[in-house]
């Protein structure tokens, strides 16, 4: 073999490496605009997710952080822009300026690769804690009943209510049934995770369980979306942070960067609040 087809072949795999190290994008965003009637609540958005990466969305209330992770999960219709997951299309706006979704055999697999954890739980009432878990895995998946039991109780475990499995979801604590929320995002084994405010509802002692859920979900490099208020905790498990207000991000990059060393007064005058808010707290 001469020189040039040595050099040439070394060449491509040193290409080959490389595109081997590349994260995959599990999501994209790209210039989404959402508005409810005249009022435009997502302007112009672009946000992409990695593999393994934990993303949290902070930002005063009323800036567009729910409806965003809404029209992610496609709960929501956009008014324009490009949704994908894993490098699919699950939304597309067109020539004519219409948003145009993915068929619906592409787009029940496009769900299946999310799982969503609302602020309020939003398990069914007239389940049983182990069918809410079991329900997305056998209907949308197709899984056995044997082996959708078998993975719901094991998550059942790792969420401490074993002994729950036969509870209604009134019959739970505000913390136990988010637990369960939790479980049943991760029983469809989702590629990526969106937690919509988890700990909003909850009380300070209640929300300690549920952050150090998040906490082991990310130390396993899980891939996550989490719009939350605990910015010191978001600073702690996120990889990116993205600040929003009125609709649009304001800026975007480590928690290092945004916490401690913001480019725009906007965030400095948010930060500054919280901190009085602190002070003013006793105990």
């Amino acid at each position: 073999m001469d020189r040039s087809n040595k050099a040439a072949k070394q060449m491509d795999r040193t290409k080959h490496v490389g595109r081997v190290k590349e994260k995959m994008m599990v999501m994209e965003i790209r210039h989404m605009q959402k508005s409810f009637g005249n009022r435009k609540v997502i302007r112009d958005l672009s946000l992409n997710v990695e593999e393994g990466q934990v993303t949290a969305v902070i930002g005063p209330s009323g800036s567009g952080k729910s409806t965003l992770l809404r029209c992610a999960a496609l709960l929501d219709p956009m008014d324009s822009g490009e949704l994908l997951y894993l490098g699919q299309h699950a939304a597309v706006t067109n020539a004519d300026g219409k948003v145009v979704y993915a068929h619906r055999k592409k787009m029940k697999e496009i769900r299946s690769s999310f799982g969503l954890v609302f602020q309020n739980f939003n398990l069914f009432p007239h389940y049983s804690v182990i069918r809410n878990i079991i329900d997305a895995p056998m209907t949308v998946q197709k899984k056995s009943r044997e082996e959708a039991y078998w993975a719901g109780r094991k998550l059942l475990s790792r969420m401490g209510l074993s002994d729950r499995e036969d509870s209604y979801p009134y019959q739970l604590s505000g913390g136990q049934q988010q637990r369960v929320s939790i479980a049943r995002a991760l029983a469809l084994n989702p590629k990526i995770l969106f937690f919509d405010e988890p700990t909003s509802a909850l009380d300070p002692e209640l929300t300690g369980e549920i952050l150090e859920i998040l906490r082991d979900l990310a130390a396993e490099h899980r891939t996550m979306v989490l719009v939350t208020h605990e910015i010191e905790f978001a600073g702690n498990v996120a990889d990116q942070m993205v600040f929003m207000d009125d609709g649009a991000i304001v800026e975007q990059g480590s928690p290092n960067e945004i916490l401690n060393h913001p480019k725009q007064e906007r965030i400095k005058t948010f930060l500054n609040s919280l901190k009085r808010r602190r002070k003013g707290i006793c105990y």
